[in-house]
């Protein structure tokens, strides 16, 4: 029996060591587009850009480890096709053939078009990403950040630890409106109002500005052009599923991504994890969610592997979407949902609470600078709470 993991990705290195667990002796190959070993992207935009000193984009485990796990490295070589009915996956002129399958492909970060043969401007996916964005801001650039979600605020938050003028662009007028709600959003435009970073609301990037080929600022629909060496694109990420176009999956209609059922499954035989995917989650009446989480992918890419090696004992996945942003000293962690019916804001004499309810229950919390509370509240949302003992335990902890 042959185990596929296609994507060398957290939820992928997951899903090869669930198998492990699990007692799985047959084959296992893992496929990965990039020529890396599995590693962690969260901190590429979080202390990668940060530190002081010298950093390394470690990976999870090397190349001995995976070999004492009995795992097939096909690295570089991203996949190309599917056929789910021959249980075959092309990855240019090879044919890996599988019993289960597991994609775990991830997604790519949306480029500003037209921008390809500027230097200086860039998004901030990979290592490779990272390491070119880390020397730009070493070097002292000036920096210009095109959109205000976790990814950008995060590169701003690098800069302004260094000193660095940094002016954040984005359409909206609320930051994250889409992602945590508008009274969320207002609070996380004070945290950069803060730190001293220029925020630019409701503001469009109409062009660039160049000198022999590489960027010198940031041409805005109001007419303004930011001076910058260093232009960082954090407007979203699209799953990477172009190379399932032909396979029969059922792809999103909105990004392409996978959509499976409560179970992880996308087909016979497969499975998909991670930001690749969209699941209905049952916890939320069956919300189709696609997270690109750290926890998410983790738990998904677990759980994928043991579905897939055991369709008939496959249970729905159904756990509180969790996350993390680290932005200047602050800690801004949410669980759950933002698709809520109201958002509350809870004072505090220290950081920040904000709770989403659905009808009666709680849905959704989002804490800034209170770590010791968020597990609280996503026990609670897994527990279906009230959403009046949600508001009293806030109330007791703000006090």
């Amino acid at each position: 029996m042959t185990l596929a993991v296609v994507g060398a990705s957290l939820a992928g290195l997951r899903a090869v060591e669930s198998a492990r667990r699990t007692g799985y002796d047959g084959r296992i190959v893992l496929i990965g587009a990039e020529d890396r070993l599995p590693y962690d992207r969260p901190p590429l935009s979080k202390a990668f850009l940060a530190a002081d000193g010298p950093v390394a984009v470690e990976p999870f485990l090397s190349a001995d480890d995976l070999h004492d796990l009995g795992v097939e490295l096909q690295l570089g070589t991203p996949a190309t096709g599917l056929d789910p009915i021959a249980r075959e996956i092309h990855t240019g002129e090879t044919t890996v053939r599988y019993d289960a399958a597991v994609i775990a492909t991830g997604a790519t970060a949306r480029v500003l078009p037209g921008t390809e043969e500027i230097s200086g401007i860039h998004s901030l996916r990979t290592a490779d990403d990272a390491v070119a964005i880390r020397s730009a801001l070493d070097s002292g650039s000036r920096t210009v950040v095109i959109g205000a979600g976790f990814i950008g605020s995060e590169v701003a938050s690098a800069a302004r630890k260094r000193g660095l003028p940094v002016s954040i662009v984005e359409a909206l007028d609320t930051p994250l409106v889409r992602a945590v709600g508008p009274e969320v959003g207002e609070a996380c435009a004070e945290l950069h109002r803060a730190a001293g970073t220029d925020l630019r609301l409701g503001t469009r990037v109409t062009g660039f500005t160049t000198t022999d080929g590489a960027v010198t600022g940031v041409q805005l629909s109001s007419g303004e052009v930011l001076p910058a060496d260093l232009v960082v694109a954090g407007i979203g990420a699209v799953p990477a599923t172009g190379w399932l176009r032909d396979s029969g999956l059922l792809l999103h209609e909105r990004d392409g991504g996978i959509v499976c059922d409560g179970t992880l499954a996308a087909a016979h035989g497969v499975y998909a994890a991670g930001d690749v995917a969209h699941v209905a989650n049952a916890l939320f009446d069956d919300e189709l969610m696609r997270l690109e989480h750290w926890t998410n992918a983790a738990e998904q890419g677990a759980a994928a592997a043991r579905h897939a090696l055991d369709p008939a004992s496959a249970r729905v996945f159904s756990a509180v979407p969790y996350f993390w942003s680290d932005w200047y000293s602050h800690r801004i962690q949410f669980v759950g949902t933002p698709r809520a019916d109201q958002v509350s804001m809870v004072p505090a004499e220290h950081g920040c609470t904000a709770l989403y309810r659905r009808g009666d229950r709680l849905v959704g919390a989002f804490t800034v600078d209170r770590p010791r509370d968020i597990m609280k509240y996503r026990k609670r949302i897994a527990a279906r709470a009230p959403w009046s003992e949600a508001v009293s335990f806030a109330n007791e902890m703000a006090a």
